[in-house]
């Protein structure tokens, strides 16, 4: 009769890992069907329960860092991080000794200062954008082959 409840309680632990989809309960689930079988060879309790915390624990430790890396390995970038490494142009000239100068990305204008701190972007220049600090982004040239 044990053999039922370990499966009965499986189930209930995978129905709960598939409504959270969030790694917490089926390694007890793995654990619950190896102490069902302790228990269908008429295993001793102590046996079932030993059988079942050794592989929960065993199941938490060696694969949940596997899993867990390849269930969030697809981050979408959002907000201004999406930014970094972006082309655009140069609309109004990025000169250190100025305010910002500013660049247009999906038609939003955005200020901008050059990566180095010292080199004066023309407007017009294409350009990367390689950091955000603040409000302002950091950009420099996109330098095309056979150019300087």
């Amino acid at each position: 009769m044990m053999t039922v409840y370990w499966l009965l309680g499986a189930a209930i632990l995978l129905l709960i890992e598939i409504a959270t989809v969030s790694l917490t309960s089926i390694w007890f689930a793995g654990g619950a069907v190896v102490a069902a079988i302790v228990s269908a060879f008429h295993g001793p309790m102590l046996l079932q329960i030993g059988s079942f915390i050794v592989v929960s624990v065993i199941l938490l430790v060696l694969t949940r860092p596997v899993a867990v890396k390849y269930m969030n390995s697809k981050v979408e970038k959002t907000n201004a991080d999406a930014l970094v490494g972006r082309k655009c142009r140069v609309t109004v000239t990025i000169d250190p000794t100025e305010p910002a100068g500013n660049i247009r990305i999906n038609d939003v204008d955005w200020a901008a200062r050059p990566l180095d701190g010292e080199s004066v972007i023309e407007a017009g220049t294409e350009v990367i954008i390689r950091e955000i600090s603040g409000v302002k982004l950091l950009v420099e040239p996109i330098v095309k082959e056979g150019t300087k």
